[in-house]
C-alpha cells in the first residue's frame, strides 16, 4: 500500500537518528562519576548578631504609608502599628516587608479592607477611595519610629 509508505519511512528515519545519537554521546555509569566532597569549616562562616537577622526578599511596594490616627497612636503604646497596604499583598508579604524595613520581629498581622464610600459636594457625586490597612503586632520592647 503506497498510502502508508511514508509512515514506514518516518519510523526508519527515527531509528536511524536514535542510533546516531547513541554513538555520539557515550553514557557514563554511576560508578564512573566521582563526586568531590568539600569540607565546611565553622571558622569560614561569619558570626551573625540578632540584629543582622536574614530576612527573605521583601517588597517596598507592600507598605504605602503608616496610618496615623488617634486610634493608631493608642495602639502604638501596646506595640501595634497600623499601615496602609497595597491591595494585592497578603499577610505574609506584609510581615516580611515590615521586618525588612523597620528591623523588628513581627508577631502577627491583621488585615482590614476599608470600602469606598459615596461622597457629595453640591450636585457632584463621587466616591472616596477604598484601601487596605494592616495592623501589625511587634515583639514587646521593640519600637517603630513613625513620626
Amino acid at each position: 500500500m503506497a498510502l502508508f509508505d511514508f509512515l514506514k519511512r518516518r519510523k526508519q528515519a527515527e531509528k536511524a537518528t536514535e542510533t546516531k545519537k547513541e554513538t555520539k554521546k557515550p553514557v557514563k555509569k554511576a560508578a564512573e562519576i566521582k563526586v568531590e566532597k568539600k569540607e565546611v569549616s565553622t571558622t569560614d562562616q561569619p558570626v551573625r548578631l540578632e540584629k543582622d537577622k536574614k530576612v527573605g526578599a521583601f517588597s517596598y511596594e507592600a507598605i504605602k504609608q503608616p496610618h496615623i490616627s488617634e486610634k493608631a497612636s493608642h495602639l502604638s503604646e501596646k506595640d501595634r502599628y497600623i499601615f496602609e497596604v497595597s491591595p494585592n499583598y497578603n499577610k505574609n508579604e506584609v510581615k516580611k516587608a515590615v521586618e525588612g524595613l523597620y528591623n523588628v520581629d513581627v508577631l502577627s498581622v491583621n488585615i482590614v479592607k476599608i470600602p469606598a464610600k459615596k461622597r457629595r459636594l453640591g450636585r457632584t457625586e463621587g466616591f472616596r477611595k477604598g484601601y487596605k490597612k494592616a495592623i501589625v503586632k511587634i515583639k514587646e520592647g521593640q519600637k517603630i519610629e513613625i513620626l
